[in-house]
């Protein structure tokens, strides 16, 4: 039984405390995630001012609705056109690249950690995602070249909702009873289980886009028809979590969905050209982002922030030495071989390959996903679960802050060093 009074004190620090991190890495010139993690690091297991029982439980329901709400405001600032110009360097890093990441991850840490490969694949995954929302102030405080900026952040945005499907696809293998299992099972029937684990992720993207699609579309056309302008906000959320229940209910990813409705909104003007510009759509996607980005922030704190209040610090001390080799292997092994997919484009120098390699922060996506073999483990009631889970959760942590603190840092000076103003 939740306390509601404990329930109430615990929303209210959490945004009283993002406030202060929020303000700190703005004046400090910062990202301010590794400031939520710790923040939460001391006032959850250290103080105990957040009970780290009543964190986790939060956690879990911020984890899905708050990725939902990043995800489809992400989905917003993807510009077309430069999409469309580095489609082939973009797909290339979201495919080829996320599963290099994954795959050499998951060696790492199951050779590390003395753990079936199956499980570091999972710790692979979770991992695999860049984070676009730890780089795009920076980008705009360094100005850095538009075409590296699009590059680098339509990337992260991508492959946020393909890591979530990487992910899936990891815990079928792992944990075939759970429910997100049953679809892949049916598929592995009929052509075993490696070709099903492809048609799998080719069927998550593929569905997931064309519903996206459809559903951007409609959202456009019910705006315009019924003029919607008054009640953007409500419409919007219902449009995003609508498609990502109806991406969830055809075994597709919801989150792919709500990116992609997002893309198809940001991009009326372009999309629905022929048929003129509407000034009211355009004036209620104005007030809807606006009040997405801020739900989008809040949310960001509330995943970062409930992180860290809910780690087990003895586990994290434990696995510290071992977490940041991983983490090292990660940023300067992972990330630029995965950059080498970009060679065969003969598109960008060897500068710019550089810069787009080691500019790859782990970030909302890894942090959110974090506990999830953890709340799987304890659903199932799998002990063995439990314990893995605990590991991934606490290695993820010291990953993301490790990625996130060294490849801020580092902007300034690989933009002097390797890119032309």
């Amino acid at each position: 039984m939740i306390n509601v009074d404990v329930l109430s004190y615990t929303l209210a620090i959490v945004m009283f405390l993002g406030m202060i991190s929020y303000l700190f890495g703005e004046r400090m010139h910062i990202s301010y995630i590794p400031i939520l993690i710790v923040v939460g690091m001391i006032f959850g297991p250290i103080l105990g001012t957040i009970n780290r029982e009543m964190a986790h439980y939060i956690f879990d329901y911020v984890r899905v609705f708050g990725l939902v709400i990043i995800l489809f405001t992400e989905g917003h600032d993807l510009k077309w056109p430069l999409l469309k110009k580095h489609m082939a360097t973009i797909g290339m890093l979201d495919t080829v690249g996320l599963l290099i990441t994954a795959l050499i991850a998951a060696f790492a840490f199951s050779w590390l950690f003395h753990v079936p490969f199956v499980v570091g694949f999972l710790f692979g995954a979770i991992i695999s995602a860049t984070d676009p929302a730890t780089l795009i102030p920076l980008f705009k405080q360094h100005k850095v070249n538009e075409d590296i900026k699009t590059v680098i952040v339509t990337e992260s945005i991508f492959n946020d909702p393909l890591g979530i499907v990487l992910t899936t696809l990891a815990i079928a293998f792992l944990l075939p009873n759970a429910q997100s299992a049953h679809f892949l099972e049916s598929f592995a029937k009929f052509t075993g289980l490696y070709p099903a684990a492809v048609l799998f992720f080719l069927y998550e993207v593929g569905v997931s886009i064309a519903i996206g699609i459809g559903l951007g579309i409609l959202g456009y056309w019910l705006i315009r028809w019924l003029k919607l302008e008054r009640t953007p906000v409500i419409y919007a959320l219902s449009l995003a979590f609508g498609g990502f229940f109806i991406g969830e209910y055809f075994q597709a990813s919801g989150y792919l969905v709500a990116t992609t409705i997002g893309i198809v909104l940001g991009n009326h003007k372009i999309f629905f050209k022929r048929f003129g510009e509407s000034k009211s759509v355009q004036q209620a996607l104005d007030f809807e982002v606006r009040f997405n980005e801020i739900l989008s922030n809040l949310s960001t704190v509330f995943i970062f922030l409930l992180l860290g209040a809910s780690l087990d610090l003895k586990i994290i001390g434990a696995n510290l030495v071992l977490g940041l080799i991983i983490a090292g292997v990660v940023i300067f092994v992972a990330r630029p071989l995965a950059g080498t997919t970009l060679l065969p484009l003969k598109k960008w120098s060897w500068r710019e390959y550089l810069f787009i390699s080691f500019e790859g922060p782990r970030g909302v996506v890894p942090a959110a996903l974090a506990s999830l073999p953890l709340s799987l483990g304890r659903l199932y009631h799998n002990s063995q679960l439990v314990s893995w889970g605990e590991t991934i959760l606490s290695v993820t942590v010291i990953v993301v802050l490790t990625a996130v603190i060294v490849e801020t840092l580092w902007v300034g000076p690989f933009k002097k060093k390797l890119l032309k103003d």
